[in-house]
């Protein structure tokens, strides 16, 4: 628990600074660009902008303590003027670029108009990717397993992860999100991890949503790491609540597959993964699927004789060019279908958000998988 707390202050402490420089760089921008002079204009500036950059942790720290309305709008608030920061950020750049440009090459232009032009299409993209980030899409796969029984032929699976129920992500998400579930009519289900955002919220009313979904071969659950930030057995409680089967390093028999679900905490890092696999007598006769929250260690999975890796975690960066950092990080498999000897890995780019509301370059799904 020390530790998750140790974690969680560097964390802030890290986001706060990051906060603190990319609320300097846009007072310096809007005064330089926009020519204020008048002092009285420049300490009302320093003060908005002083108190935006410590919202979303001052956000943070609220909703790990308290659920309730005004902590609720003043989270939601913090987060979205985060995700606006970001493209009114990147418009920043792109006007200091230009004027480098213009002293460069000797040419001249109304800096001011410039300015607002670019702020202006920064809240055009923010808004795209604050609705974006709610349209959640079903994305289609069909995967072929290798000595799948005859009954597993034609099944479908769904695959759903980083719901991240809370603050942002309400009741009527989770409803949302259940919905379009059940209406793929799966065979079986499987709830990826970060169902919850681990903060401070009636955990039992967001899940309830998922009390009505009915899969033939049942509904399973893995943690994430949001579940983990205070203890997880409160979110396995409410997880059992609504019929879904606790995969905590597990391996059952589904009907003829072997299905292996493992806790977040006891996977991230190799050794401890490497032997939670050895332990699980996984035979190679039957497809092996495995339902892991993160995408790292996939050669250990590989070399266990896994045929099927399904992981969430990384949202996929969420916003261009974050995609594209998930990508190192990740080694190649933040995201989509991949291969790696004999063992197929999907990730999602998962339902819900973690921070910032926004998604640009990137989509919210639910994965629907037919097996052949």
């Amino acid at each position: 628990m020390l530790n998750i707390i140790a974690f969680l202050i560097i964390v802030a402490g890290l986001i706060q600074s990051l906060l603190f420089a990319g609320h300097w760089a846009l007072y310096k921008t809007i005064v330089r660009f926009f020519s204020i002079e008048n002092p009285i204009i420049i300490i009302y500036l320093k003060i908005i902008l002083g108190f935006l950059s410590i919202s979303f942790v001052l956000a943070m720290i609220f909703s790990s303590r308290y659920s309730n309305l005004p902590v609720r709008v003043f989270y939601n608030l913090a987060a979205g003027w985060l995700g606006f920061l970001f493209f009114l950020l990147v418009a920043s750049a792109v006007g200091w670029i230009i004027l480098g440009a213009g002293k460069y090459w000797s040419f001249n232009f109304d800096w001011k108009i410039l300015i607002s032009i670019l702020y202006f299409l920064a809240i055009i993209l923010g808004t795209y990717g604050l609705v974006n980030a709610g349209n959640v899409r079903i994305t289609k796969l069909n995967i072929k397993l290798n000595n799948l029984p005859e009954s597993w032929k034609g099944r479908t699976a769904v695959w759903v992860s980083d719901i991240h129920l809370g603050q942002i992500r309400d009741y009527k998400f989770s409803q949302q999100v259940a919905d379009k579930i059940q209406n793929l009519q799966p065979d079986v289900i499987f709830v990826g991890g970060d169902l919850y955002d681990g903060v401070q919220a009636d955990i039992d009313k967001l899940a309830t949503p998922f009390a009505r979904l009915k899969a033939p071969l049942g509904t399973y659950f893995i943690t994430g790491n949001h579940e983990e930030f205070d203890g997880s057995e409160k979110y396995l409680a409410a997880a059992r609540k609504v019929n879904m089967q606790i995969l905590d390093n597990k391996s059952i028999d589904l009907d003829g597959v072997q299905l292996i679900g493992v806790d977040y905490r006891d996977t991230s890092e190799r050794e401890p993964f490497k032997k939670i696999l050895a332990e699980m007598n996984i035979q190679k006769n039957k497809p092996v699927i495995l339902l892991k929250h993160s995408p790292y260690y996939v050669e250990e999975a590989e070399k266990a004789g896994v045929d099927l890796q399904l992981s969430g975690h990384t949202h996929r960066g969420q916003v261009i060019p974050i995609m594209y950092i998930d990508k190192l990080i990740f080694y190649g498999y933040e995201f989509g279908l991949k291969k790696l000897g004999n063992l197929l890995i999907y990730t999602s780019s998962g339902a819900g958000t973690w921070g910032p509301p926004f998604r640009v370059g990137t989509t919210p799904e639910i994965v629907q998988i037919t097996f052949n």
